[in-house]
């Protein structure tokens, strides 16, 4: 047999993408909808040169790879340049993003008309869990920097390298 048929079950892939300095729950949450909604959910940690980030990038994909593991369809890797390409290169037709408040998808909305108009890349929306919809990397880290208590905003190992990184500053 040849063509499609021949090639076996095709896999549902998305993405979740985003700068993950560090992950929380909020982005944890939006990971573990996707996975059950997709066979494969390729997490982009996003490569930002213009900014220094508090982890590395190599940090961060080791604490999203840590706090993913259970999902067991979640691949994490980092990327550099335009989501689309990054899309194309892996044979990915959607982008899942967590939207907190309509702020939030007014800017996400201009992204995901961009990236379909670029590629065909379609965008889902999914609404954040109401108990993270204020919660962002920059604030736990403000927060934990004063040394406020986080920890019920990230995963317990990253809360871990979160004190001890603010500790070393």
């Amino acid at each position: 047999m040849t063509g499609p048929e021949s090639e076996g079950p095709t896999l549902r892939r998305a993405v979740c993408p985003g700068s993950f300095d560090p992950i929380t729950n909020g982005h944890l949450d939006i990971i573990a909808r996707a996975s059950k909604l997709y066979d494969v959910v390729h997490v982009a940690v996003m490569i930002n040169q213009s900014k220094k980030g508090l982890f590395e990038v190599e940090e961060r994909i080791e604490l999203i790879r840590e706090v993913t593991a259970d999902f067991g369809n979640v691949r994490v890797e980092s990327f550099h340049g335009l989501l689309v390409d990054f899309c194309k290169q892996r044979d990915i037709p959607a982008i899942v993003k967590g939207l907190r408040a309509v702020s939030d998808f007014d800017y996400e909305l201009q992204m995901a008309q961009m990236n379909n108009g670029l590629s065909g890349v379609e965008t889902l929306f999914v609404p954040t869990n109401p108990t993270y919809s204020f919660l962002s990397s920059s604030l736990v880290k403000e927060v934990a920097a004063w040394g406020g208590d986080v920890s019920h905003l990230v995963p317990p190992a990253v809360l871990g390298r979160l004190t001890e990184r603010l500790r070393r500053k």
